[in-house]
């Protein structure tokens, strides 16, 4: 855009999930579509926090960033601040309390408003806040958010929230308080954004939601998150899909026929199971048994066997006893993660496990902590190394961030491939050996051209 059409400078800062990465994206091409451009934090004339609720530490970290944009604020006092996300649909008042400058607090159903509010600021030069959630009950009114797909930069992987919301209330959980119930996007719209992005270029896809495979549901066109992941596999250009976070309770045959049936969906799992222990599982209503969770993985690893799971852990949930975190240390061994998102239970103002009486010492949730990773880190480790030899193909990104003279990209597994290589093989994918094994990944050999014929037929799996 040239300097005569640039009417400011915006800045998004980011904390959270990738849900909220995906949020930002969408205000970042809503403002350009306006006419604004990216611009350093202390030049913008719109600065946005995009926040975080699930622990205490990102709004902890929010708030430090307000203090620091109260000086911006008051050196240059037309600049907009507004803080979006989950800890503006949860706190709302006390952000307005603690930052006055805040010119806007945006909570996550209201976000494709932005920018309405930014102009109805500068016109009318008072504070706004828009905290609504959308009611699915109303058909008259759209619950899901309008998104935006032309006009952004191409990329090569791409983002696309299915749905919005979660009707799980697990006790530890503030989710549901801050994006409301459950809403799930018509399929065809879905498609038609893929559609859309893999015109520009997008490659890999990954899918969205707070319980990605509960999708469907209260549609008035039916459609399962299976057929979901068949329609889009057809999408001409697409070569990978991928999705998060999916809940065991949904977690039926259907998909996993269509993780072990459809190429395009990679074999790469990430399915919570927060604790080992059946006691701390109904404490938390997870709605389902470590057994029902255990047949789970047993029958996607029967029908996928070359699958990567991933999960999340929580430790030092309220009441947690030394039993207990043993019984999650041994479910991690059995289960063989090949990778976990490891942390300690933080209190959420609102939540049910909050009012539990018998929460467990900061420092035992540290202990038990740093057992675990270690554990963790042993299995992730034993893991790659065994796949030291096989060949890969990898969708490659750009230049590794840590090297230069290497290229950088995923296995179908999700794990990262770092490897030198000739020529410009951005958006390619070619066929890598793991020569080495890494926590993160693998480094790895690019397979010759001439060679690849024979890779295929022979080294590749099944």
């Amino acid at each position: 855009m040239s300097q005569s059409n640039r009417i400011g400078g915006y800045a998004i800062l980011t904390w959270g999930c990738q849900m909220n990465d995906d949020d930002s994206a969408q205000m970042a091409a809503m403002l350009e579509g306006e006419g604004y451009e990216l611009a350093p934090v202390d030049e913008a004339d719109v600065v946005l926090l995009n926040t975080c609720s699930v622990r205490a530490k990102p709004e902890q970290k929010a708030y430090s960033k307000l203090g620091q944009l109260r000086e911006l604020k008051l050196t240059r006092p037309g600049t907009i601040i507004g803080v979006c996300g989950c800890m503006a649909q949860k706190e709302a008042p006390e952000i307005r309390r603690r930052a006055p400058h805040v010119d806007m607090v945006i909570g996550t159903g209201q976000i494709d408003r932005l920018p309405a509010l930014i102009e109805r600021i500068r016109r009318e030069r008072v504070p706004i806040v828009a905290t609504d959630l959308p009611n699915r009950k109303v058909r008259s009114e759209k619950y899901t958010p309008s998104r935006i797909v032309e006009g952004t930069a191409p990329k090569l992987k791409s983002f696309v929230s299915i749905s919005y919301g979660c009707d799980k209330f697990c006790t530890f959980c503030i989710v549901p308080i801050t994006r409301g119930k459950e809403r799930s996007r018509p399929a065809d719209e879905i498609v038609i954004e893929v559609e859309r992005l893999a015109s520009q270029g997008t490659r890999q896809v990954t899918l969205l939601g707070q319980t990605v495979n509960s999708y469907g549901k209260f549609l008035d066109a039916p459609c399962s998150f299976a057929n979901l992941l068949a329609r889009l596999n057809d999408i001409e250009g697409i070569e990978r899909i991928r999705y998060t976070s999916p809940y065991p309770k949904d977690f039926n045959s259907d998909v996993i026929a269509a993780i072990a049936t459809l190429p395009k969906v990679m074999p790469q799992v990430h399915m919570p199971v927060q604790v080992g222990d059946d006691t701390l599982l109904e404490r938390m209503h997870r709605g389902y048994s470590i057994d029902q969770y255990r047949k789970i993985v047993a029958d996607l690893r029967s029908a996928v066997p070359d699958v990567a799971l991933t999960t999340d852990i929580m430790l030092g949930f309220p009441g947690e006893t030394d039993e207990q975190f043993e019984n999650t240390m041994a479910f991690v061994r059995e289960m063989r993660y090949d990778s976990a998102f490891m942390f300690a239970y933080s209190p959420r103002e609102g939540t049910k496990a909050t009012e539990m009486g018998d929460q467990v010492p900061h420092t035992v949730k540290i202990r038990r902590l740093e057992a675990l990773i270690a554990l963790q880190n042993q299995i992730t480790l034993e893991i790659n190394e065994s796949e030291i030899g096989r060949v890969y193909p990898v969708l490659v990104e750009g230049q590794s961030p840590k090297d230069a003279g290497k290229w950088t990209g995923l296995t179908p597994q999700g794990k990262t491939m770092n490897f030198p290589g000739d020529g410009d093989l951005i958006g390619k994918t070619v066929l890598v050996r793991a020569t080495s094994a890494h926590l993160w990944g693998y480094t790895g050999e690019q397979i010759p051209a001439k060679e690849e014929r024979g890779i295929k037929l022979t080294l590749l799996p099944a």
